[in-house]
């Protein structure tokens, strides 16, 4: 493979470089492009199944949760929001005129590597109390288990829930470090460390698929 000549740097670069934020960022978008061109793709979830999928993982997340005013789905910054938003709006054409509550967690400041590693933080939009209520977390993609544990520590400064449930797109079984396991999984895969899963959106991909990358 030819050697990648694009530097990707964390956005505190614009001091040691003297780059704009705007221009950091092409290079970013240039080194991905060249990341994904890269690598093989390996389809999971066309379009179609991907759809399909979320509308099962909605009907389910009901299925167990009854009262709608107790219910409050939480998606995970950053990619995690996506998949919750798709669920949130599936789960609102099920429940015509009902309010479901519904916000999104940032749990940078919650990771057990942040001394380690350069994090930009998303914004954490959780404008009510948990106490007492049944939340389902919703992200992307479940691998070592690390950031749902960052998340449920998170979750405590906004109250005790009754039941914490997780809800993933996809579960990379046989990766886990810590004993996490989602109770709603739209599907599980056996892959490799050095495999990556990228899910892709409309809003950002311009394209909807689930892959591995290898």
């Amino acid at each position: 493979m030819q050697k990648c000549k694009f530097e990707a740097r964390p956005r505190n670069a614009v001091r040691k470089t003297g780059k704009t934020v705007y221009e950091l960022d092409f290079e970013f978008k240039r080194f991905y492009r060249y990341f994904y061109k890269n690598f093989q793709v390996k389809t999971i979830l066309n379009e179609q199944q991907l759809a399909i999928t979320i509308k099962r993982l909605s009907h389910q997340v009901l299925e167990n949760n009854t009262d709608p005013d107790d219910l409050v789905l939480i998606g995970l910054q950053p990619r995690g929001v996506f998949f919750s938003d798709r669920i949130m709006e599936e789960i609102s054409n099920m429940l015509p005129g009902r309010s479901i509550h519904y916000g999104k967690l940032d749990i940078t400041f919650y990771r057990d590597d942040i001394r380690n590693e350069l994090h930009v933080p998303n914004q954490t939009d959780l404008a009510f109390s948990l106490e007492n209520k049944r939340v389902i977390l919703i992200d992307d993609v479940l691998h070592t288990g690390r950031t749902i544990r960052a998340a449920l520590d998170a979750l405590l400064a906004f109250g005790r829930p009754a039941k914490v449930e997780l809800c993933i797109l996809i579960d990379r079984r046989f990766s886990r470090q810590l004993p996490i396991q989602p109770d709603f999984t739209g599907k599980a895969i056996d892959s490799i460390i050095t495999q990556k899963v990228k899910v892709f959106w409309k809003e950002r991909d311009q394209k909807e698929e689930v892959a591995i990358l290898d």
